[in-house]
C-alpha cells in the first residue's frame, strides 16, 4: 500500500471492486485493437478545399475500401459515385436533384450504403468510441445502423429508422454528416506539420475544421509562428504577416476572414504611392476575393508600403537584438539614394525601384509619424481580434516546436548541425544547447511570449520574428531571408536563400538515427517527419532521405508551389500493419455540371509491421496499461479490505 493515497483517489472514480472489474476488463479489450491510423500532413497554406479533399478521401483510403467491399456487386462508376459522395456530399446531393426523378428513393440508397462502409472502418474501434463520433442530433439512430447484424426480424427496424430520417425531412444533412463520419472513422489522429498560414486564401476556414477535430496536434511552421507573434502585437510580425497575405491577393481572408482593418494601410499607401505604379509590388493573382475585391493597382500601393514598414522595423529590431545576428538583413543604410544603387558584401548594385518617400537617408530605420499610426492601428486589429486569438490559442493548446509520437519524431523544419552532421550548439541570449534541448527552450520562450509576456509592446514575441527569418531558427532553416533584394535587385544571384548544413546531411542515414536517439526514440521504425522544403518529384528529388529514417512531406499542397514540385502534396500514413505515402495530384474544383473529377493518389509502403500493432504498442497504450496495472491494484485493495466499498453512484464535479 505504498500508493494508498494515489488509490484512494482513484477509488473516488471506481467506488467498489465491480467498478474497477468492469474497467479493468474495458481496458484490456481496448489494448487488444488495432492500432488507429495516423494521418500527417504539412504546409497547408490555406488552401482549405484542397485540404479537406484528401480529409474526406482518406487520402485514397475511402476509394480502396468501396472497392473492397463493392468491386464484384458495382460497377466503376457506380462506386466512384459513392466516393465522390463522401468526398463532397453537398456538392452531389445537389447533382443528384437535378438528375433524380425520385430523391427520396436515391437517398435511402445512398444512405444504406454509406452505413455498410462506415461499419467498414469502424471495425478498429469499441463502440463507445464510435458513439463519441456521432453527430449529436443522429447518434442514436447511427449507432443502431452501425450496429446492425442479418438478423431478418431487424431487416424492417432498419429499414424504418431510414425511411423516417428520409421523411422527416433530414435525408440530406444525414447523409452529410454520415460521410463527414466515414472520415471521422478512416483517420483516428490527425497531425500537421506546420504552415497553416499564408500563401493560400483560407487558412482560417482550416482552423476553423482543425478545432473540431478530436484528436490532433499541430507543430508549429515558420508561418505559422509568426501569426502566432501577430496575435501579441509585435509589429516585426504583424507586417510580415500583412506584406506576405496582400502579396497573395488575400484580402477576403484579412478583412472578412479575421476582420483586419486594412482602410488606414489603403488610404496610407494610396496618399504616399499615388503617382507610383508600384510595378515589382503587382500581387500574386492566384486567389481571387469575392467579398473584399481590391484594385491590383492599390494592392501593390499597399504592398510597398507594408514592406517599407517592415524593412524599418526590422532594423529597429535588429539593433535591439545582437545576439540574433542578424545585421547582414540591415539594407535601408546601405543604399546610395542619390545613386539610387546598393552595396551588398562589397558590390554594388542598381534599385529597379528607387522611389522612398517616407526614408530619410540620415535615419533610414525612422518611421515616420504617418508610419508610427499606421502600426498602432494595425496592432489595434491584431491585439483585439477574438477569432484570431480562438485560432492562436488552439495553435498553442494543440501544437509545439516538435512532438514524439508512436516512435516518430515530428518537426517543421530542421534541427540545427555542424557541417560534419553533428548537432549543433546554438546560443541565443543567455541559453546555450543543441538538439532537444533547443527546441525545448524555443517552445518554452514562444509560450512565455503569449501568455506570460514582460513587455507591455510585444517585443518579448521577438522570439517568433526570429524563428520566422533568424540563421539559428529551426523553423526557417536557412541562412537568410533575402526579402528586399527580390524586390528590389535584378540580379538573381543575390535572391539566393542557401539552406543549411542539416539539409546536406540528412542523406545520411546515421545523422538521421542519432537525431532521433537524441530525441529518445531508437525504434527501428522511428521516422523524423517534416516538411518546410517542397519536394520537386519533377526534378527527381525525393521525400526519402537517410534511407527511409526521414521524410519531407511538404510536396505542395499550395498552388504556388505546384509548378516546382509537379505534384500536390503529400499524406504519410501509419497504421496498424504498415507506413505509406500518399502522392496526391493537384486538387480539381467542381466542373460545371456539378460533377466531381478526382484522381486517386498514388501510395506507396514504405515500412511494413512484422506484426499487426494494437493499442498496446502505442502511447496512449503505455498510458492505458499505467491505469489497468493501478486499477489491478485498487481491486487487490478492495478484496483485502483495504478500502471500504461504496454502492453509491458517482458524484461529477
Amino acid at each position: 500500500m505504498k500508493d494508498k493515497k494515489y488509490l484512494r483517489l482513484l477509488s473516488e472514480e471506481y467506488p467498489n471492486s465491480k467498478a474497477a472489474a468492469a474497467e479493468i476488463i474495458n481496458l484490456r479489450a481496448i489494448l487488444a485493437l488495432p492500432k488507429g491510423s495516423e494521418y500527417f500532413f504539412s504546409d497547408l497554406h490555406g488552401e482549405y478545399e484542397a485540404f479537406r479533399h484528401m480529409i474526406q478521401s482518406a487520402s485514397g483510403v475511402i476509394m480502396s475500401k468501396i472497392n473492397e467491399i463493392y468491386g464484384a456487386e458495382l460497377s466503376e462508376k457506380e462506386r466512384k459515385d459513392i466516393a465522390y459522395l463522401i468526398y463532397n456530399a453537398k456538392a452531389e446531393i445537389a447533382r443528384r436533384k437535378k438528375s433524380e426523378n425520385d430523391m427520396d428513393k436515391w437517398m435511402k440508397r445512398a444512405i444504406l450504403k454509406l452505413v455498410v462502409i462506415a461499419k467498414a472502418v469502424s471495425t478498429k474501434y469499441t463502440r463507445s468510441k464510435v458513439r463519441r463520433k456521432l453527430p449529436e442530433h443522429f447518434a442514436y439512430s447511427m449507432d443502431e445502423l452501425l450496429h446492425a447484424d442479418e438478423d431478418i426480424n431487424k431487416k424492417h427496424y432498419y429499414n424504418q429508422i431510414v425511411s423516417a430520417v428520409i421523411d422527416c425531412g433530414f435525408g440530406e444533412e444525414y447523409i452529410i454528416e454520415m460521410a463527414d463520419l466515414i472520415s471521422r472513422l478512416a483517420i483516428d489522429h490527425l497531425h500537421i506539420i506546420g504552415d497553416i498560414y499564408d500563401r493560400g486564401s483560407h487558412p482560417h476556414k482550416i482552423m476553423d475544421y482543425l478545432m473540431q477535430c478530436h484528436n490532433i496536434d499541430i507543430q508549429w511552421g515558420n508561418h505559422d509562428v509568426v501569426w502566432m507573434g501577430a496575435a501579441t502585437g509585435n509589429w516585426p510580425c504583424i507586417s510580415n504577416v500583412l506584406r506576405m497575405n496582400i502579396s497573395y491577393n488575400n484580402f477576403d481572408m484579412l478583412e472578412v476572414g479575421y476582420g483586419i482593418n486594412l482602410r488606414p494601410l489603403a488610404s496610407f499607401a494610396n496618399e504616399v504611392y499615388k503617382d507610383d505604379p508600384c510595378e515589382y509590388f503587382m500581387p500574386h493573382l492566384i486567389n481571387e476575393n469575392k467579398y473584399d475585391p481590391v484594385d491590383p493597382m492599390l494592392a501593390a500601393k499597399m504592398h510597398k508600403a507594408i514592406a517599407i514598414c517592415q524593412f524599418k522595423i526590422e532594423g529597429q529590431r535588429i539593433k535591439m537584438h545582437p545576439e540574433y545576428d542578424l545585421k547582414n538583413r540591415m539594407l535601408l543604410d546601405k543604399i546610395d539614394y542619390e545613386k539610387g544603387e546598393i552595396e551588398i558584401r562589397g558590390k554594388c548594385y542598381p534599385l529597379r525601384d528607387k522611389n522612398f518617400p517616407t526614408i530619410d537617408p540620415e535615419n533610414p530605420y525612422e518611421l515616420t509619424s504617418a508610419e508610427e499610426r499606421l502600426m498602432n492601428i494595425l496592432e489595434a486589429s491584431f491585439v483585439n481580434n477574438e477569432k484570431l486569438h480562438t485560432h492562436i490559442k488552439f495553435l498553442y493548446s494543440n501544437g509545439g516546436i516538435y512532438k514524439k509520437v508512436n516512435g516518430n519524431l515530428l518537426y517543421h523544419g530542421c534541427i540545427p548541425l555542424t557541417d560534419e552532421g553533428k548537432l549543433k550548439m546554438c546560443k541565443l541570449g543567455d541559453f546555450v544547447g543543441k538538439g532537444k534541448e533547443y527546441m525545448d527552450y524555443l517552445d518554452k520562450m514562444v509560450r512565455k511570449a503569449y501568455f506570460n509576456p514582460v513587455d507591455k509592446n510585444g517585443r518579448d514575441a521577438d522570439i517568433m520574428w526570429y524563428l520566422w527569418l533568424g540563421k539559428q531558427s529551426p523553423l526557417f532553416g536557412k541562412d537568410q531571408m533575402t526579402t528586399f533584394e527580390r524586390y528590389f535587385i535584378e540580379d538573381k544571384k543575390t535572391h539566393k536563400e542557401h539552406t543549411l548544413a542539416y539539409y546536406k546531411k540528412i542523406d545520411n542515414k546515421e545523422v538521421c538515427e542519432n537525431i532521433l536517439k537524441n530525441f529518445g526514440l531508437t525504434s527501428e521504425h522511428s521516422k523524423i517527419l517534416s516538411g518546410h522544403v517542397p519536394v520537386k518529384i519533377k526534378d527527381g528529388e525525393s521525400p526519402a532521405r537517410g534511407e527511409g529514417r526521414l521524410y519531407i512531406i511538404d510536396g505542395g499542397i499550395s498552388k504556388a508551389y505546384q509548378k516546382q514540385t509537379g505534384i500536390a502534396g503529400y499524406t504519410f500514413i501509419f497504421n496498424s500493419r504498415i507506413m505509406a505515402l500518399a502522392e496526391h495530384k493537384p486538387y480539381s474544383q467542381l466542373q460545371k455540371d456539378g460533377t466531381q473529377k478526382f484522381t486517386s493518389p498514388k501510395v506507396m509502403i514504405v515500412d511494413e509491421m512484422k506484426r499487426r500493432l494494437t493499442i498496446e504498442d502505442t502511447d496512449i497504450g503505455k498510458q492505458l496499461r499505467s491505469k489497468l496495472e493501478n486499477l489491478k491494484r485498487l481491486l487487490k485493495a478492495y478484496r483485502r479490505g483495504y478500502f471500504k466499498e461504496s454502492n453509491e453512484k458517482i458524484r461529477l464535479s
